[in-house]
């Protein structure tokens, strides 16, 4: 799954970063608690959350997560917003609760792996 992939199945809006949303997302975290978010160290990853600080964005950039996603109809402090710009950190909201973006974004990659063909 890419960026825009996430885009596509949560009906959401890029808020920044729309030349960035080739990445491909190896994982996702789904968390309000920057504290768990800071113990989750991996590359390729996408922040779900309904935080709107530029904490998060400086979590993000410390983690290595490559875009955050804003739910629950969300926007961003302007002092992330500009964060995110220079980190190079894609921003995303989508009017979705944190449950509904999950489950939408399971199924997705389910969905991905029976489409992939065997090595063998």
């Amino acid at each position: 799954m890419r960026i825009k992939d996430a885009v596509q199945v949560l009906d959401a809006e890029v808020l920044i970063g729309e030349d960035l949303l080739d990445q491909k997302i190896i994982e996702f975290a789904a968390s309000d608690l920057l504290s768990d978010i800071l113990t989750y160290t991996k590359e390729g990853y996408v922040i779900l959350t309904g935080l709107t600080s530029s904490q998060v964005v400086r979590t993000a950039e410390l983690t290595g997560a490559i875009a955050i996603i804003f739910i629950r109809g969300k926007f961003p402090v302007q002092e992330a917003i500009g964060l995110a710009k220079s980190h190079h950190i894609p921003l995303l909201r989508t009017e979705k609760l944190m449950f509904e973006s999950c489950k939408k974004i399971v199924q997705e990659v389910k969905e991905d792996k029976k489409d992939e063909k065997p090595l063998f």
